[in-house]
């Protein structure tokens, strides 16, 4: 109580009561314009994070149907390596008996890693007095077969003095992928 006494107004000296006026003014001033202003600020501050988070949230839905498109791809290249490919030599020879072509050799290569999980075999074969329709469509029929080949080589050469006749290598390749990815010495460390 001696503390409130003291602070009466009529025992302090004109001094004391500006001083004292003064403090009040600031006081008023800090709880009726500083606080609001601050809490505006933590306010706006709040809602600008919100705004970011909102717009990130609609990058993530409009990416939806992009996401879908790309593991639907990944889930086809995953259908088309789920079978290993056949061996080539045979299925060369039958692919271009249903051409009418005669392949007079092939040659298998050794098996290369491509990457972690793939492996490529190759086979170059050559065709002898071939029509060019007959060509066609035997590699239409390679590409179409679902397996995993492909032509990765193609040289042909005409036959002179023979119309629609021509000499023909073509490389094909095949891959398989392993289930477990191989280790290489820089996984090892």
């Amino acid at each position: 109580m001696a503390v409130w006494d003291r602070l009466r107004p009529s025992r302090l000296s004109a001094r004391e009561q500006r001083l004292l006026t003064l403090l009040g003014g600031v006081l008023g001033f800090f709880l009726f314009l500083v606080v609001p202003i601050g809490i505006e600020t933590t306010i706006l501050s709040r809602k600008a994070q919100n705004e970011r988070l909102r717009a990130a949230l609609d990058a993530v839905q409009a990416a939806r149907p992009q996401v879908r498109e790309r593991q639907a791809r990944k889930d086809a290249v995953a259908v088309r390596y789920r079978k290993k490919a056949p061996a080539l030599a045979g299925f060369l020879e039958q692919a271009a008996r249903a051409q009418k072509l005669e392949v007079i050799d092939s040659q298998d290569r050794p098996e290369v890693p491509i990457g972690k999980r793939y492996t490529e075999r190759s086979t170059v074969i050559h065709l002898k007095k071939a029509g060019m329709y007959a060509i066609s469509k035997f590699i239409e029929d390679l590409e179409k077969s679902g397996d995993a080949v492909a032509v990765t080589r193609l040289n042909v050469r005409r036959r002179t003095g023979e119309p629609d006749s021509y000499d023909v290598e073509i490389g094909v390749s095949a891959y398989d992928r392993s289930e477990q990815p191989r280790t290489t010495d820089k996984d090892k460390k």
